[in-house]
């Protein structure tokens, strides 16, 4: 599937969610933001503001799972959120494994000389842009 247009990437968590953004070719994706969920309806307000804002053509969230692919903890309550977002938004909504991308966030961070201590919310938004880059990769890599 190929995209004409800006795509949005939600790492979704319990607190907050980190948000990437593509440019319009949709080629590469940029830590964006933080939003701190107070509740889905207000989480579904936020997302389509930046939907709006930045011409967003679809969004992307994050399916949390563990190492070996079965569902985490968070999965349940992630789809939930994400079902949610389908019914919410005027875009197309999809699915897509983060596995790992927190951890290559702290890495980058730890790389950069930054202190995780204190900066979850950048952790998050670039959680975000690596799971939003790896889904444009693959779906670049299908056309």
């Amino acid at each position: 599937m190929k995209f004409a247009g800006r795509l949005l990437g939600l790492d979704l968590g319990r607190k907050r969610v980190g948000v990437a953004v593509s440019d319009e070719t949709a080629a590469i994706a940029s830590p964006l933001a933080t939003i701190a969920i107070r509740g889905r309806a207000d989480l579904a307000a936020q997302v389509s503001a930046l939907v709006r804002e930045h011409r967003v053509v679809a969004v992307v969230t994050g399916h949390p799972s563990k190492l070996d692919g079965s569902d985490s903890s968070f999965t349940p309550e992630a789809r939930r959120l994400t079902e949610f977002l389908r019914g919410s938004l005027e875009v197309p909504v999809y699915e897509y494994d983060e596995r790992f991308t927190s951890a290559i966030a702290q890495r980058a961070l730890h790389a950069a000389g930054r202190k995780l201590k204190g900066h979850r919310a950048d952790i998050d938004k670039i959680a975000a842009a690596v799971m939003l880059n790896d889904f444009l990769t693959r779906h670049a890599d299908r056309n």
